[in-house]
């Protein structure tokens, strides 16, 4: 598994930077938001590291299938799948990335509007 070493989400991951941990299994980790824009705000992390979407490729159709169904799974088990709640993949600078590891955001808890911005 590829990580890399000054990645914020990588330590993270290995545990050198505490979390509030949410989720994980042996594809990803998922962890409460420091700055959470919505009352509910996950974030959703490969185990992997991959830069961002665009960096992705056909031989990561696994894990990132893995990242949806694991924001499924936990809005299921947080008891918001059925109210509603939001996925979103920023990618890249004006796509709103601010950490280069590929990540989702689960956001839930109030009623969101579209389109976002």
């Amino acid at each position: 598994m590829v990580t890399k070493p000054d990645c914020l989400f990588c330590k993270i991951i290995a545990g050198e930077i505490p979390s509030a941990k949410v989720y994980e299994d042996d594809q990803c980790f998922a962890f409460n938001d420091i700055t959470p824009q919505a009352p509910t705000h996950i974030l959703i992390v490969p185990r992997q590291h991959i830069d961002s979407l665009d960096k992705a490729e056909g031989m990561d159709r696994d894990v990132l299938g893995s990242l949806l169904l694991a924001a499924a799974e936990i809005a299921r088990e947080k008891g918001f799948a059925d109210a509603g709640y939001r996925v979103v993949v920023n990618t890249n600078a004006d796509g709103g990335q601010t950490v280069f590891h590929l990540h989702v955001h689960l956001l839930a808890g109030r009623p969101f509007v579209f389109p976002p911005g």
